[in-house]
């Protein structure tokens, strides 16, 4: 884990009425079919686009703050976002990333349990949690793929944990590419380019590394011939097996 870089503060979204709006074309979302509403009918979708708002979040805003009280579900629909906790030290641990598809509510808590911050230019999906209790109550097929994407959570939340137990670098960061690519293959990519649009620095708070050591791994996965590096941001997967092999899976 590295240390809170200094630079440009982060914005909180505190009025979020700026860059935000009725949401109009829920069935023809790119992301629909990865979203917890593809198990709503055309017919059911409209009843959540009435209580849907749309909202826009620039880089580097901050959505909700660790600690402050949950008023909304959101399903990410573009950009992607971090799950960040500050230790008490000032090092921050990155839980997790959500990419488009996403969402965030599968929690009893009534507060926020991380700060979520824009990686990228993103645009989230937002429910009030009172409406969405109400649809959940009317459409037991929603409530029921909500249940499916908390075990799904569970399941990544445990092979997280198990990468993350992974004494080699490049054990962990292996997992982590493969884990990106399947969810880029999902969206309708073959999964063999993947787009990172989290940094270096990013990969390194999640991993429980340093950023040092995530970028030699790169350059020692590249050198491997597992994976080439045509941009800062991408990794094209060359060797999908030999990186199998190398993280167990």
């Amino acid at each position: 884990m590295t240390r809170p870089h200094s630079g440009t503060a982060v914005a909180t979204v505190n009025d979020p009425a700026p860059g935000c709006s009725a949401l109009r074309d829920c069935l023809h979302c790119s992301v629909r079919h990865l979203a917890v509403c593809s198990a709503l009918s055309p017919d059911e979708v409209q009843a959540l686009e009435r209580v849907t708002v749309s909202q826009a979040l620039p880089l580097g805003a901050t959505l909700a703050r660790a600690g402050e009280p949950r008023q909304h579900v959101y399903t990410l629909t573009g950009g992607a976002l971090r799950l960040v906790r500050t230790l008490a030290d000032g090092r921050r641990q990155i839980s997790g990333f959500v990419l488009p598809g996403d969402y965030l509510g599968l929690t009893g808590s009534d507060h926020h349990r991380h700060d979520i911050e824009a990686i990228a230019d993103s645009r989230v999906c937002r429910v009030a949690l009172p409406q969405m209790k109400d649809l959940r109550a009317r459409y037991p097929h929603l409530e029921r793929k909500l249940l499916q994407r908390a075990c799904q959570a569970l399941d990544d939340a445990a092979d997280a944990a198990l990468a993350l137990a992974r004494l080699q670098p490049a054990e962990k960061l292996a997992d982590f590419l493969l884990r990106l690519a399947a969810r880029e293959a999902r969206l309708g990519d073959p999964g063999l380019r993947v787009t990172l649009p989290m940094g270096r620095s990013d990969i390194a708070d999640h991993l429980g590394l340093t950023m040092e050591t995530v970028s030699r791994t790169f350059t020692k996965l590249r050198q491997q011939g597992l994976i080439a590096l045509p941009h800062l941001n991408t990794v094209e997967i060359i060797d999908e097996a030999g990186l199998r092999e190398l993280c167990g899976a």
